[in-house]
């Protein structure tokens, strides 16, 4: 680090991203996490203006004006529209420094991103947190961040296993030395859970659900094994038939039913990774256990299912859903200490 950094990061507000398809979480060096809201973008689609980003841009979701939709410009954990991504970006940044934002040092920042990343989508990144507003950008893979923020002991020569259920992306790793040995990213997440829930009650009960709508049943009563007390709730939607207003009730068995497909893909990806594990890595791991981090670790039942198909013990991170977005911070705290863990930037890119 150069003696200007070092001056500059006394003073600046290093910030950590967890870059997420649903939501975003914003770790500033010193106060810990101080945003969490969802990854999504209000735009007047007449004068391409910004309206809302977050939890107010969250509300308008499916129930705007034809002239405002919100979108989401993250699709499966990478930027879909680069643009909107920036100002986005600028805006929680500007929300970390309030009205300090011109007297502060610009802040470095560490942004989380699936391993599968190509370098285009890399340098999309980059350039965006640059733009809005970053002194310097590290990138780091999701699951290698998770099990930082999990405190899993990835220096050591011993094999560590994190399985990373995000809203756009599952991310399993197997870690050691400091390095990924084995890493599988799968497009079967959260979102695709939601689809799930409105495709089970469009095809059994003839009802058309919203996004938001299925991801509170999941939340609510969302289950993939059998549960000892049974959960139900009210599920509100628009009848196929007759086009009018329906009310139906959901229970979790029928949640674990539309969920099926989307939790064996989950479960036969974690199996092939720990095929491609070398043994000695593979000993590590069932003796201790692997670790379940991110939204879709919460759902019931997830870790018996992980356990029972892998035969190796499962259990779930301590608040699962900062897992990401605490490593990135941990990494903040002595960025020289874990440089061979960052991703190497695509292009040395300097503000003027």
């Amino acid at each position: 680090m150069s003696l200007s950094d070092k001056f500059f990061s006394k003073f600046s507000l290093d910030t950590g991203i967890d870059l997420g398809t649903a939501n975003t979480l914003v770790y500033v060096k010193g106060k810990g996490i101080v945003i969490n809201e969802p990854s999504v973008v209000a735009l007047n689609a007449n004068t391409q203006e910004v309206l809302a980003i977050g939890k107010e841009a969250q509300q308008m979701v499916g129930k705007t004006p034809a002239h405002i939709v919100a979108i989401r410009p993250l699709r499966n954990g990478v930027i879909s529209d680069f643009e909107v991504t920036e100002q986005m970006l600028r805006y929680f940044i500007q929300k970390v420094h309030q009205e300090g934002w011109h007297l502060l040092p610009r802040p470095r920042i560490v942004i989380g991103l699936p391993s599968s990343v190509t370098e285009v989508e890399r340098r999309a990144v980059e350039e965006a947190a640059l733009r809005a507003g970053a002194r310097k950008v590290f990138l780091i893979e999701e699951p290698m961040a998770a099990a930082i923020g999990c405190r899993l002991p990835v220096h050591e020569a011993q094999g560590t296993m994190i399985v990373d259920v995000g809203g756009g992306t599952t991310e399993i790793a197997v870690i050691s030395l400091g390095g990924i040995v084995v890493s599988k990213t799968l497009r079967t997440a959260g979102d695709e859970m939601n689809e799930n829930i409105v495709q089970y009650a469009r095809d059994n009960f003839n009802i058309l659900l919203g996004e938001r709508t299925a991801e509170q049943i999941k939340i609510r009563i969302g289950a993939v094994t059998d549960l000892a007390e049974p959960l139900e709730a009210p599920v509100r939607g628009r009848d196929l038939v007759t086009g009018l207003p329906k009310e139906i009730i959901m229970n979790n068995s029928q949640i674990k039913e539309a969920l099926h497909r989307s939790m064996t893909a989950i479960v036969d990806a974690i199996k092939m990774a720990i095929e491609e594990t070398p043994p000695e890595l593979i000993s590590d791991i069932i003796e201790h256990g692997i670790t379940l981090a991110g939204g879709g670790g919460l759902i019931r039942g997830f870790e018996d299912v992980v356990s029972s198909a892998t035969h190796i013990t499962a259990r779930l991170a301590e608040d699962p859903l900062t897992a990401v977005v605490r490593g990135t911070g941990i990494v903040l705290e002595d960025l020289e200490a874990v440089q061979e863990m960052l991703l190497p930037s695509v292009h040395d890119v300097r503000l003027r």
